[in-house]
């Protein structure tokens, strides 16, 4: 029977230590602040705007959010982040994805100053990434590591696997993996034979966003198993990749969802917010 890795009480942890951060920064002059953008009606992005909102209140960093409707042109958004990054107040901006399919992703994660890119997104800061010398970290991938960190897990020499080569989780997952010293496998859409694999993993990190993909004989006896993907079910019931109550009997930790990776990502966006206005401190 695995260890359930709390990630939510781990969050806790962790901002309340940002929490006197931030009362150390605004004794010194310095008040953190967040800029995020939202366009469009995407439930699942309301939720997350929303969440990121009720930390920042926690912490007392200041929040200001742009609520955009669907129609806002590309041009308009650029504008909006371009008076953002010339705002000495705002310390941080995020741009709530997806977004709207006529407007181009990439145009807008390169227009996001990579100095207050505190989703680390943008090219330079995917850059500084891959030769292990950084300001941000990916919110998502950071927070599996503070996980593992918090339970002790080493991975140095362990054979990990990755499910899912997105930029936002797989890429950087792997890269955060390496820098550890573990031997990373990258799996995706494309792999054949994923179980072959998958079972060979001493930690094994799924983000793809396919309920029960990950089923207990696909993992192996006392594997870390990390499910950082967030799906609803037709019931409404939230889970992950992994078929949690058949690959908990199996593994020797695990993560839950809700309540694993999730928190985790909304404490590690309010961490890179405090990092960011830390450099206004003189």
């Amino acid at each position: 029977m695995a260890v359930i890795m709390d990630g939510k009480a781990l969050s806790i942890k962790l901002k309340n230590a940002l929490k006197n951060e931030v009362d150390e920064l605004k004794n010194s002059g310095v008040n953190p602040c967040l800029a995020v953008i939202i366009v469009g009606n995407n439930p699942a992005s309301k939720i997350y705007v929303n969440n990121k909102k009720k930390s920042c209140e926690e912490l007392g960093i200041k929040s200001l959010e742009y609520a955009l409707p669907e129609e806002t042109t590309e041009e308009e958004l650029l504008g909006i982040i371009d008076e953002l990054n010339k705002n000495e107040e705002v310390d941080g901006i995020l741009c709530q994805l997806p977004l709207p399919s006529h407007i181009c992703e990439k145009n807008v994660i390169n227009a996001i100053s990579p100095e207050k890119d505190v989703d680390a997104f943008h090219p330079e800061n995917v850059g500084h990434i891959m030769i292990g010398d950084y300001t941000f970290l990916p919110c998502t991938p950071a927070g599996v590591m503070e996980i593992l960190k918090e339970y002790e897990i080493d991975v140095a020499g362990k054979n990990c696997v990755v499910v899912g080569r997105s930029n936002i989780v797989g890429k950087p997952m792997t890269m955060l993996l390496l820098k550890e010293n573990a031997t990373v496998t990258v799996c995706h859409s494309r792999t054949q034979d994923l179980a072959s694999f998958t079972k060979q993993a001493d930690v094994l990190v799924s983000a793809v966003g396919k309920p029960n993909l990950i089923t207990a004989d696909m993992v192996k006896e006392n594997a870390v198993v990390i499910d950082v993907a967030i799906n609803r079910l037709d019931s409404g019931k939230l889970c992950g990749d992994v078929d949690f109550e058949n690959v908990k009997e199996k593994a020797s930790f695990i993560t839950p969802v809700p309540g694993g990776v999730g928190p985790m990502t909304i404490a590690t966006l309010m961490k890179n917010t405090v990092t960011s206005a830390k450099k206004k401190v003189k």
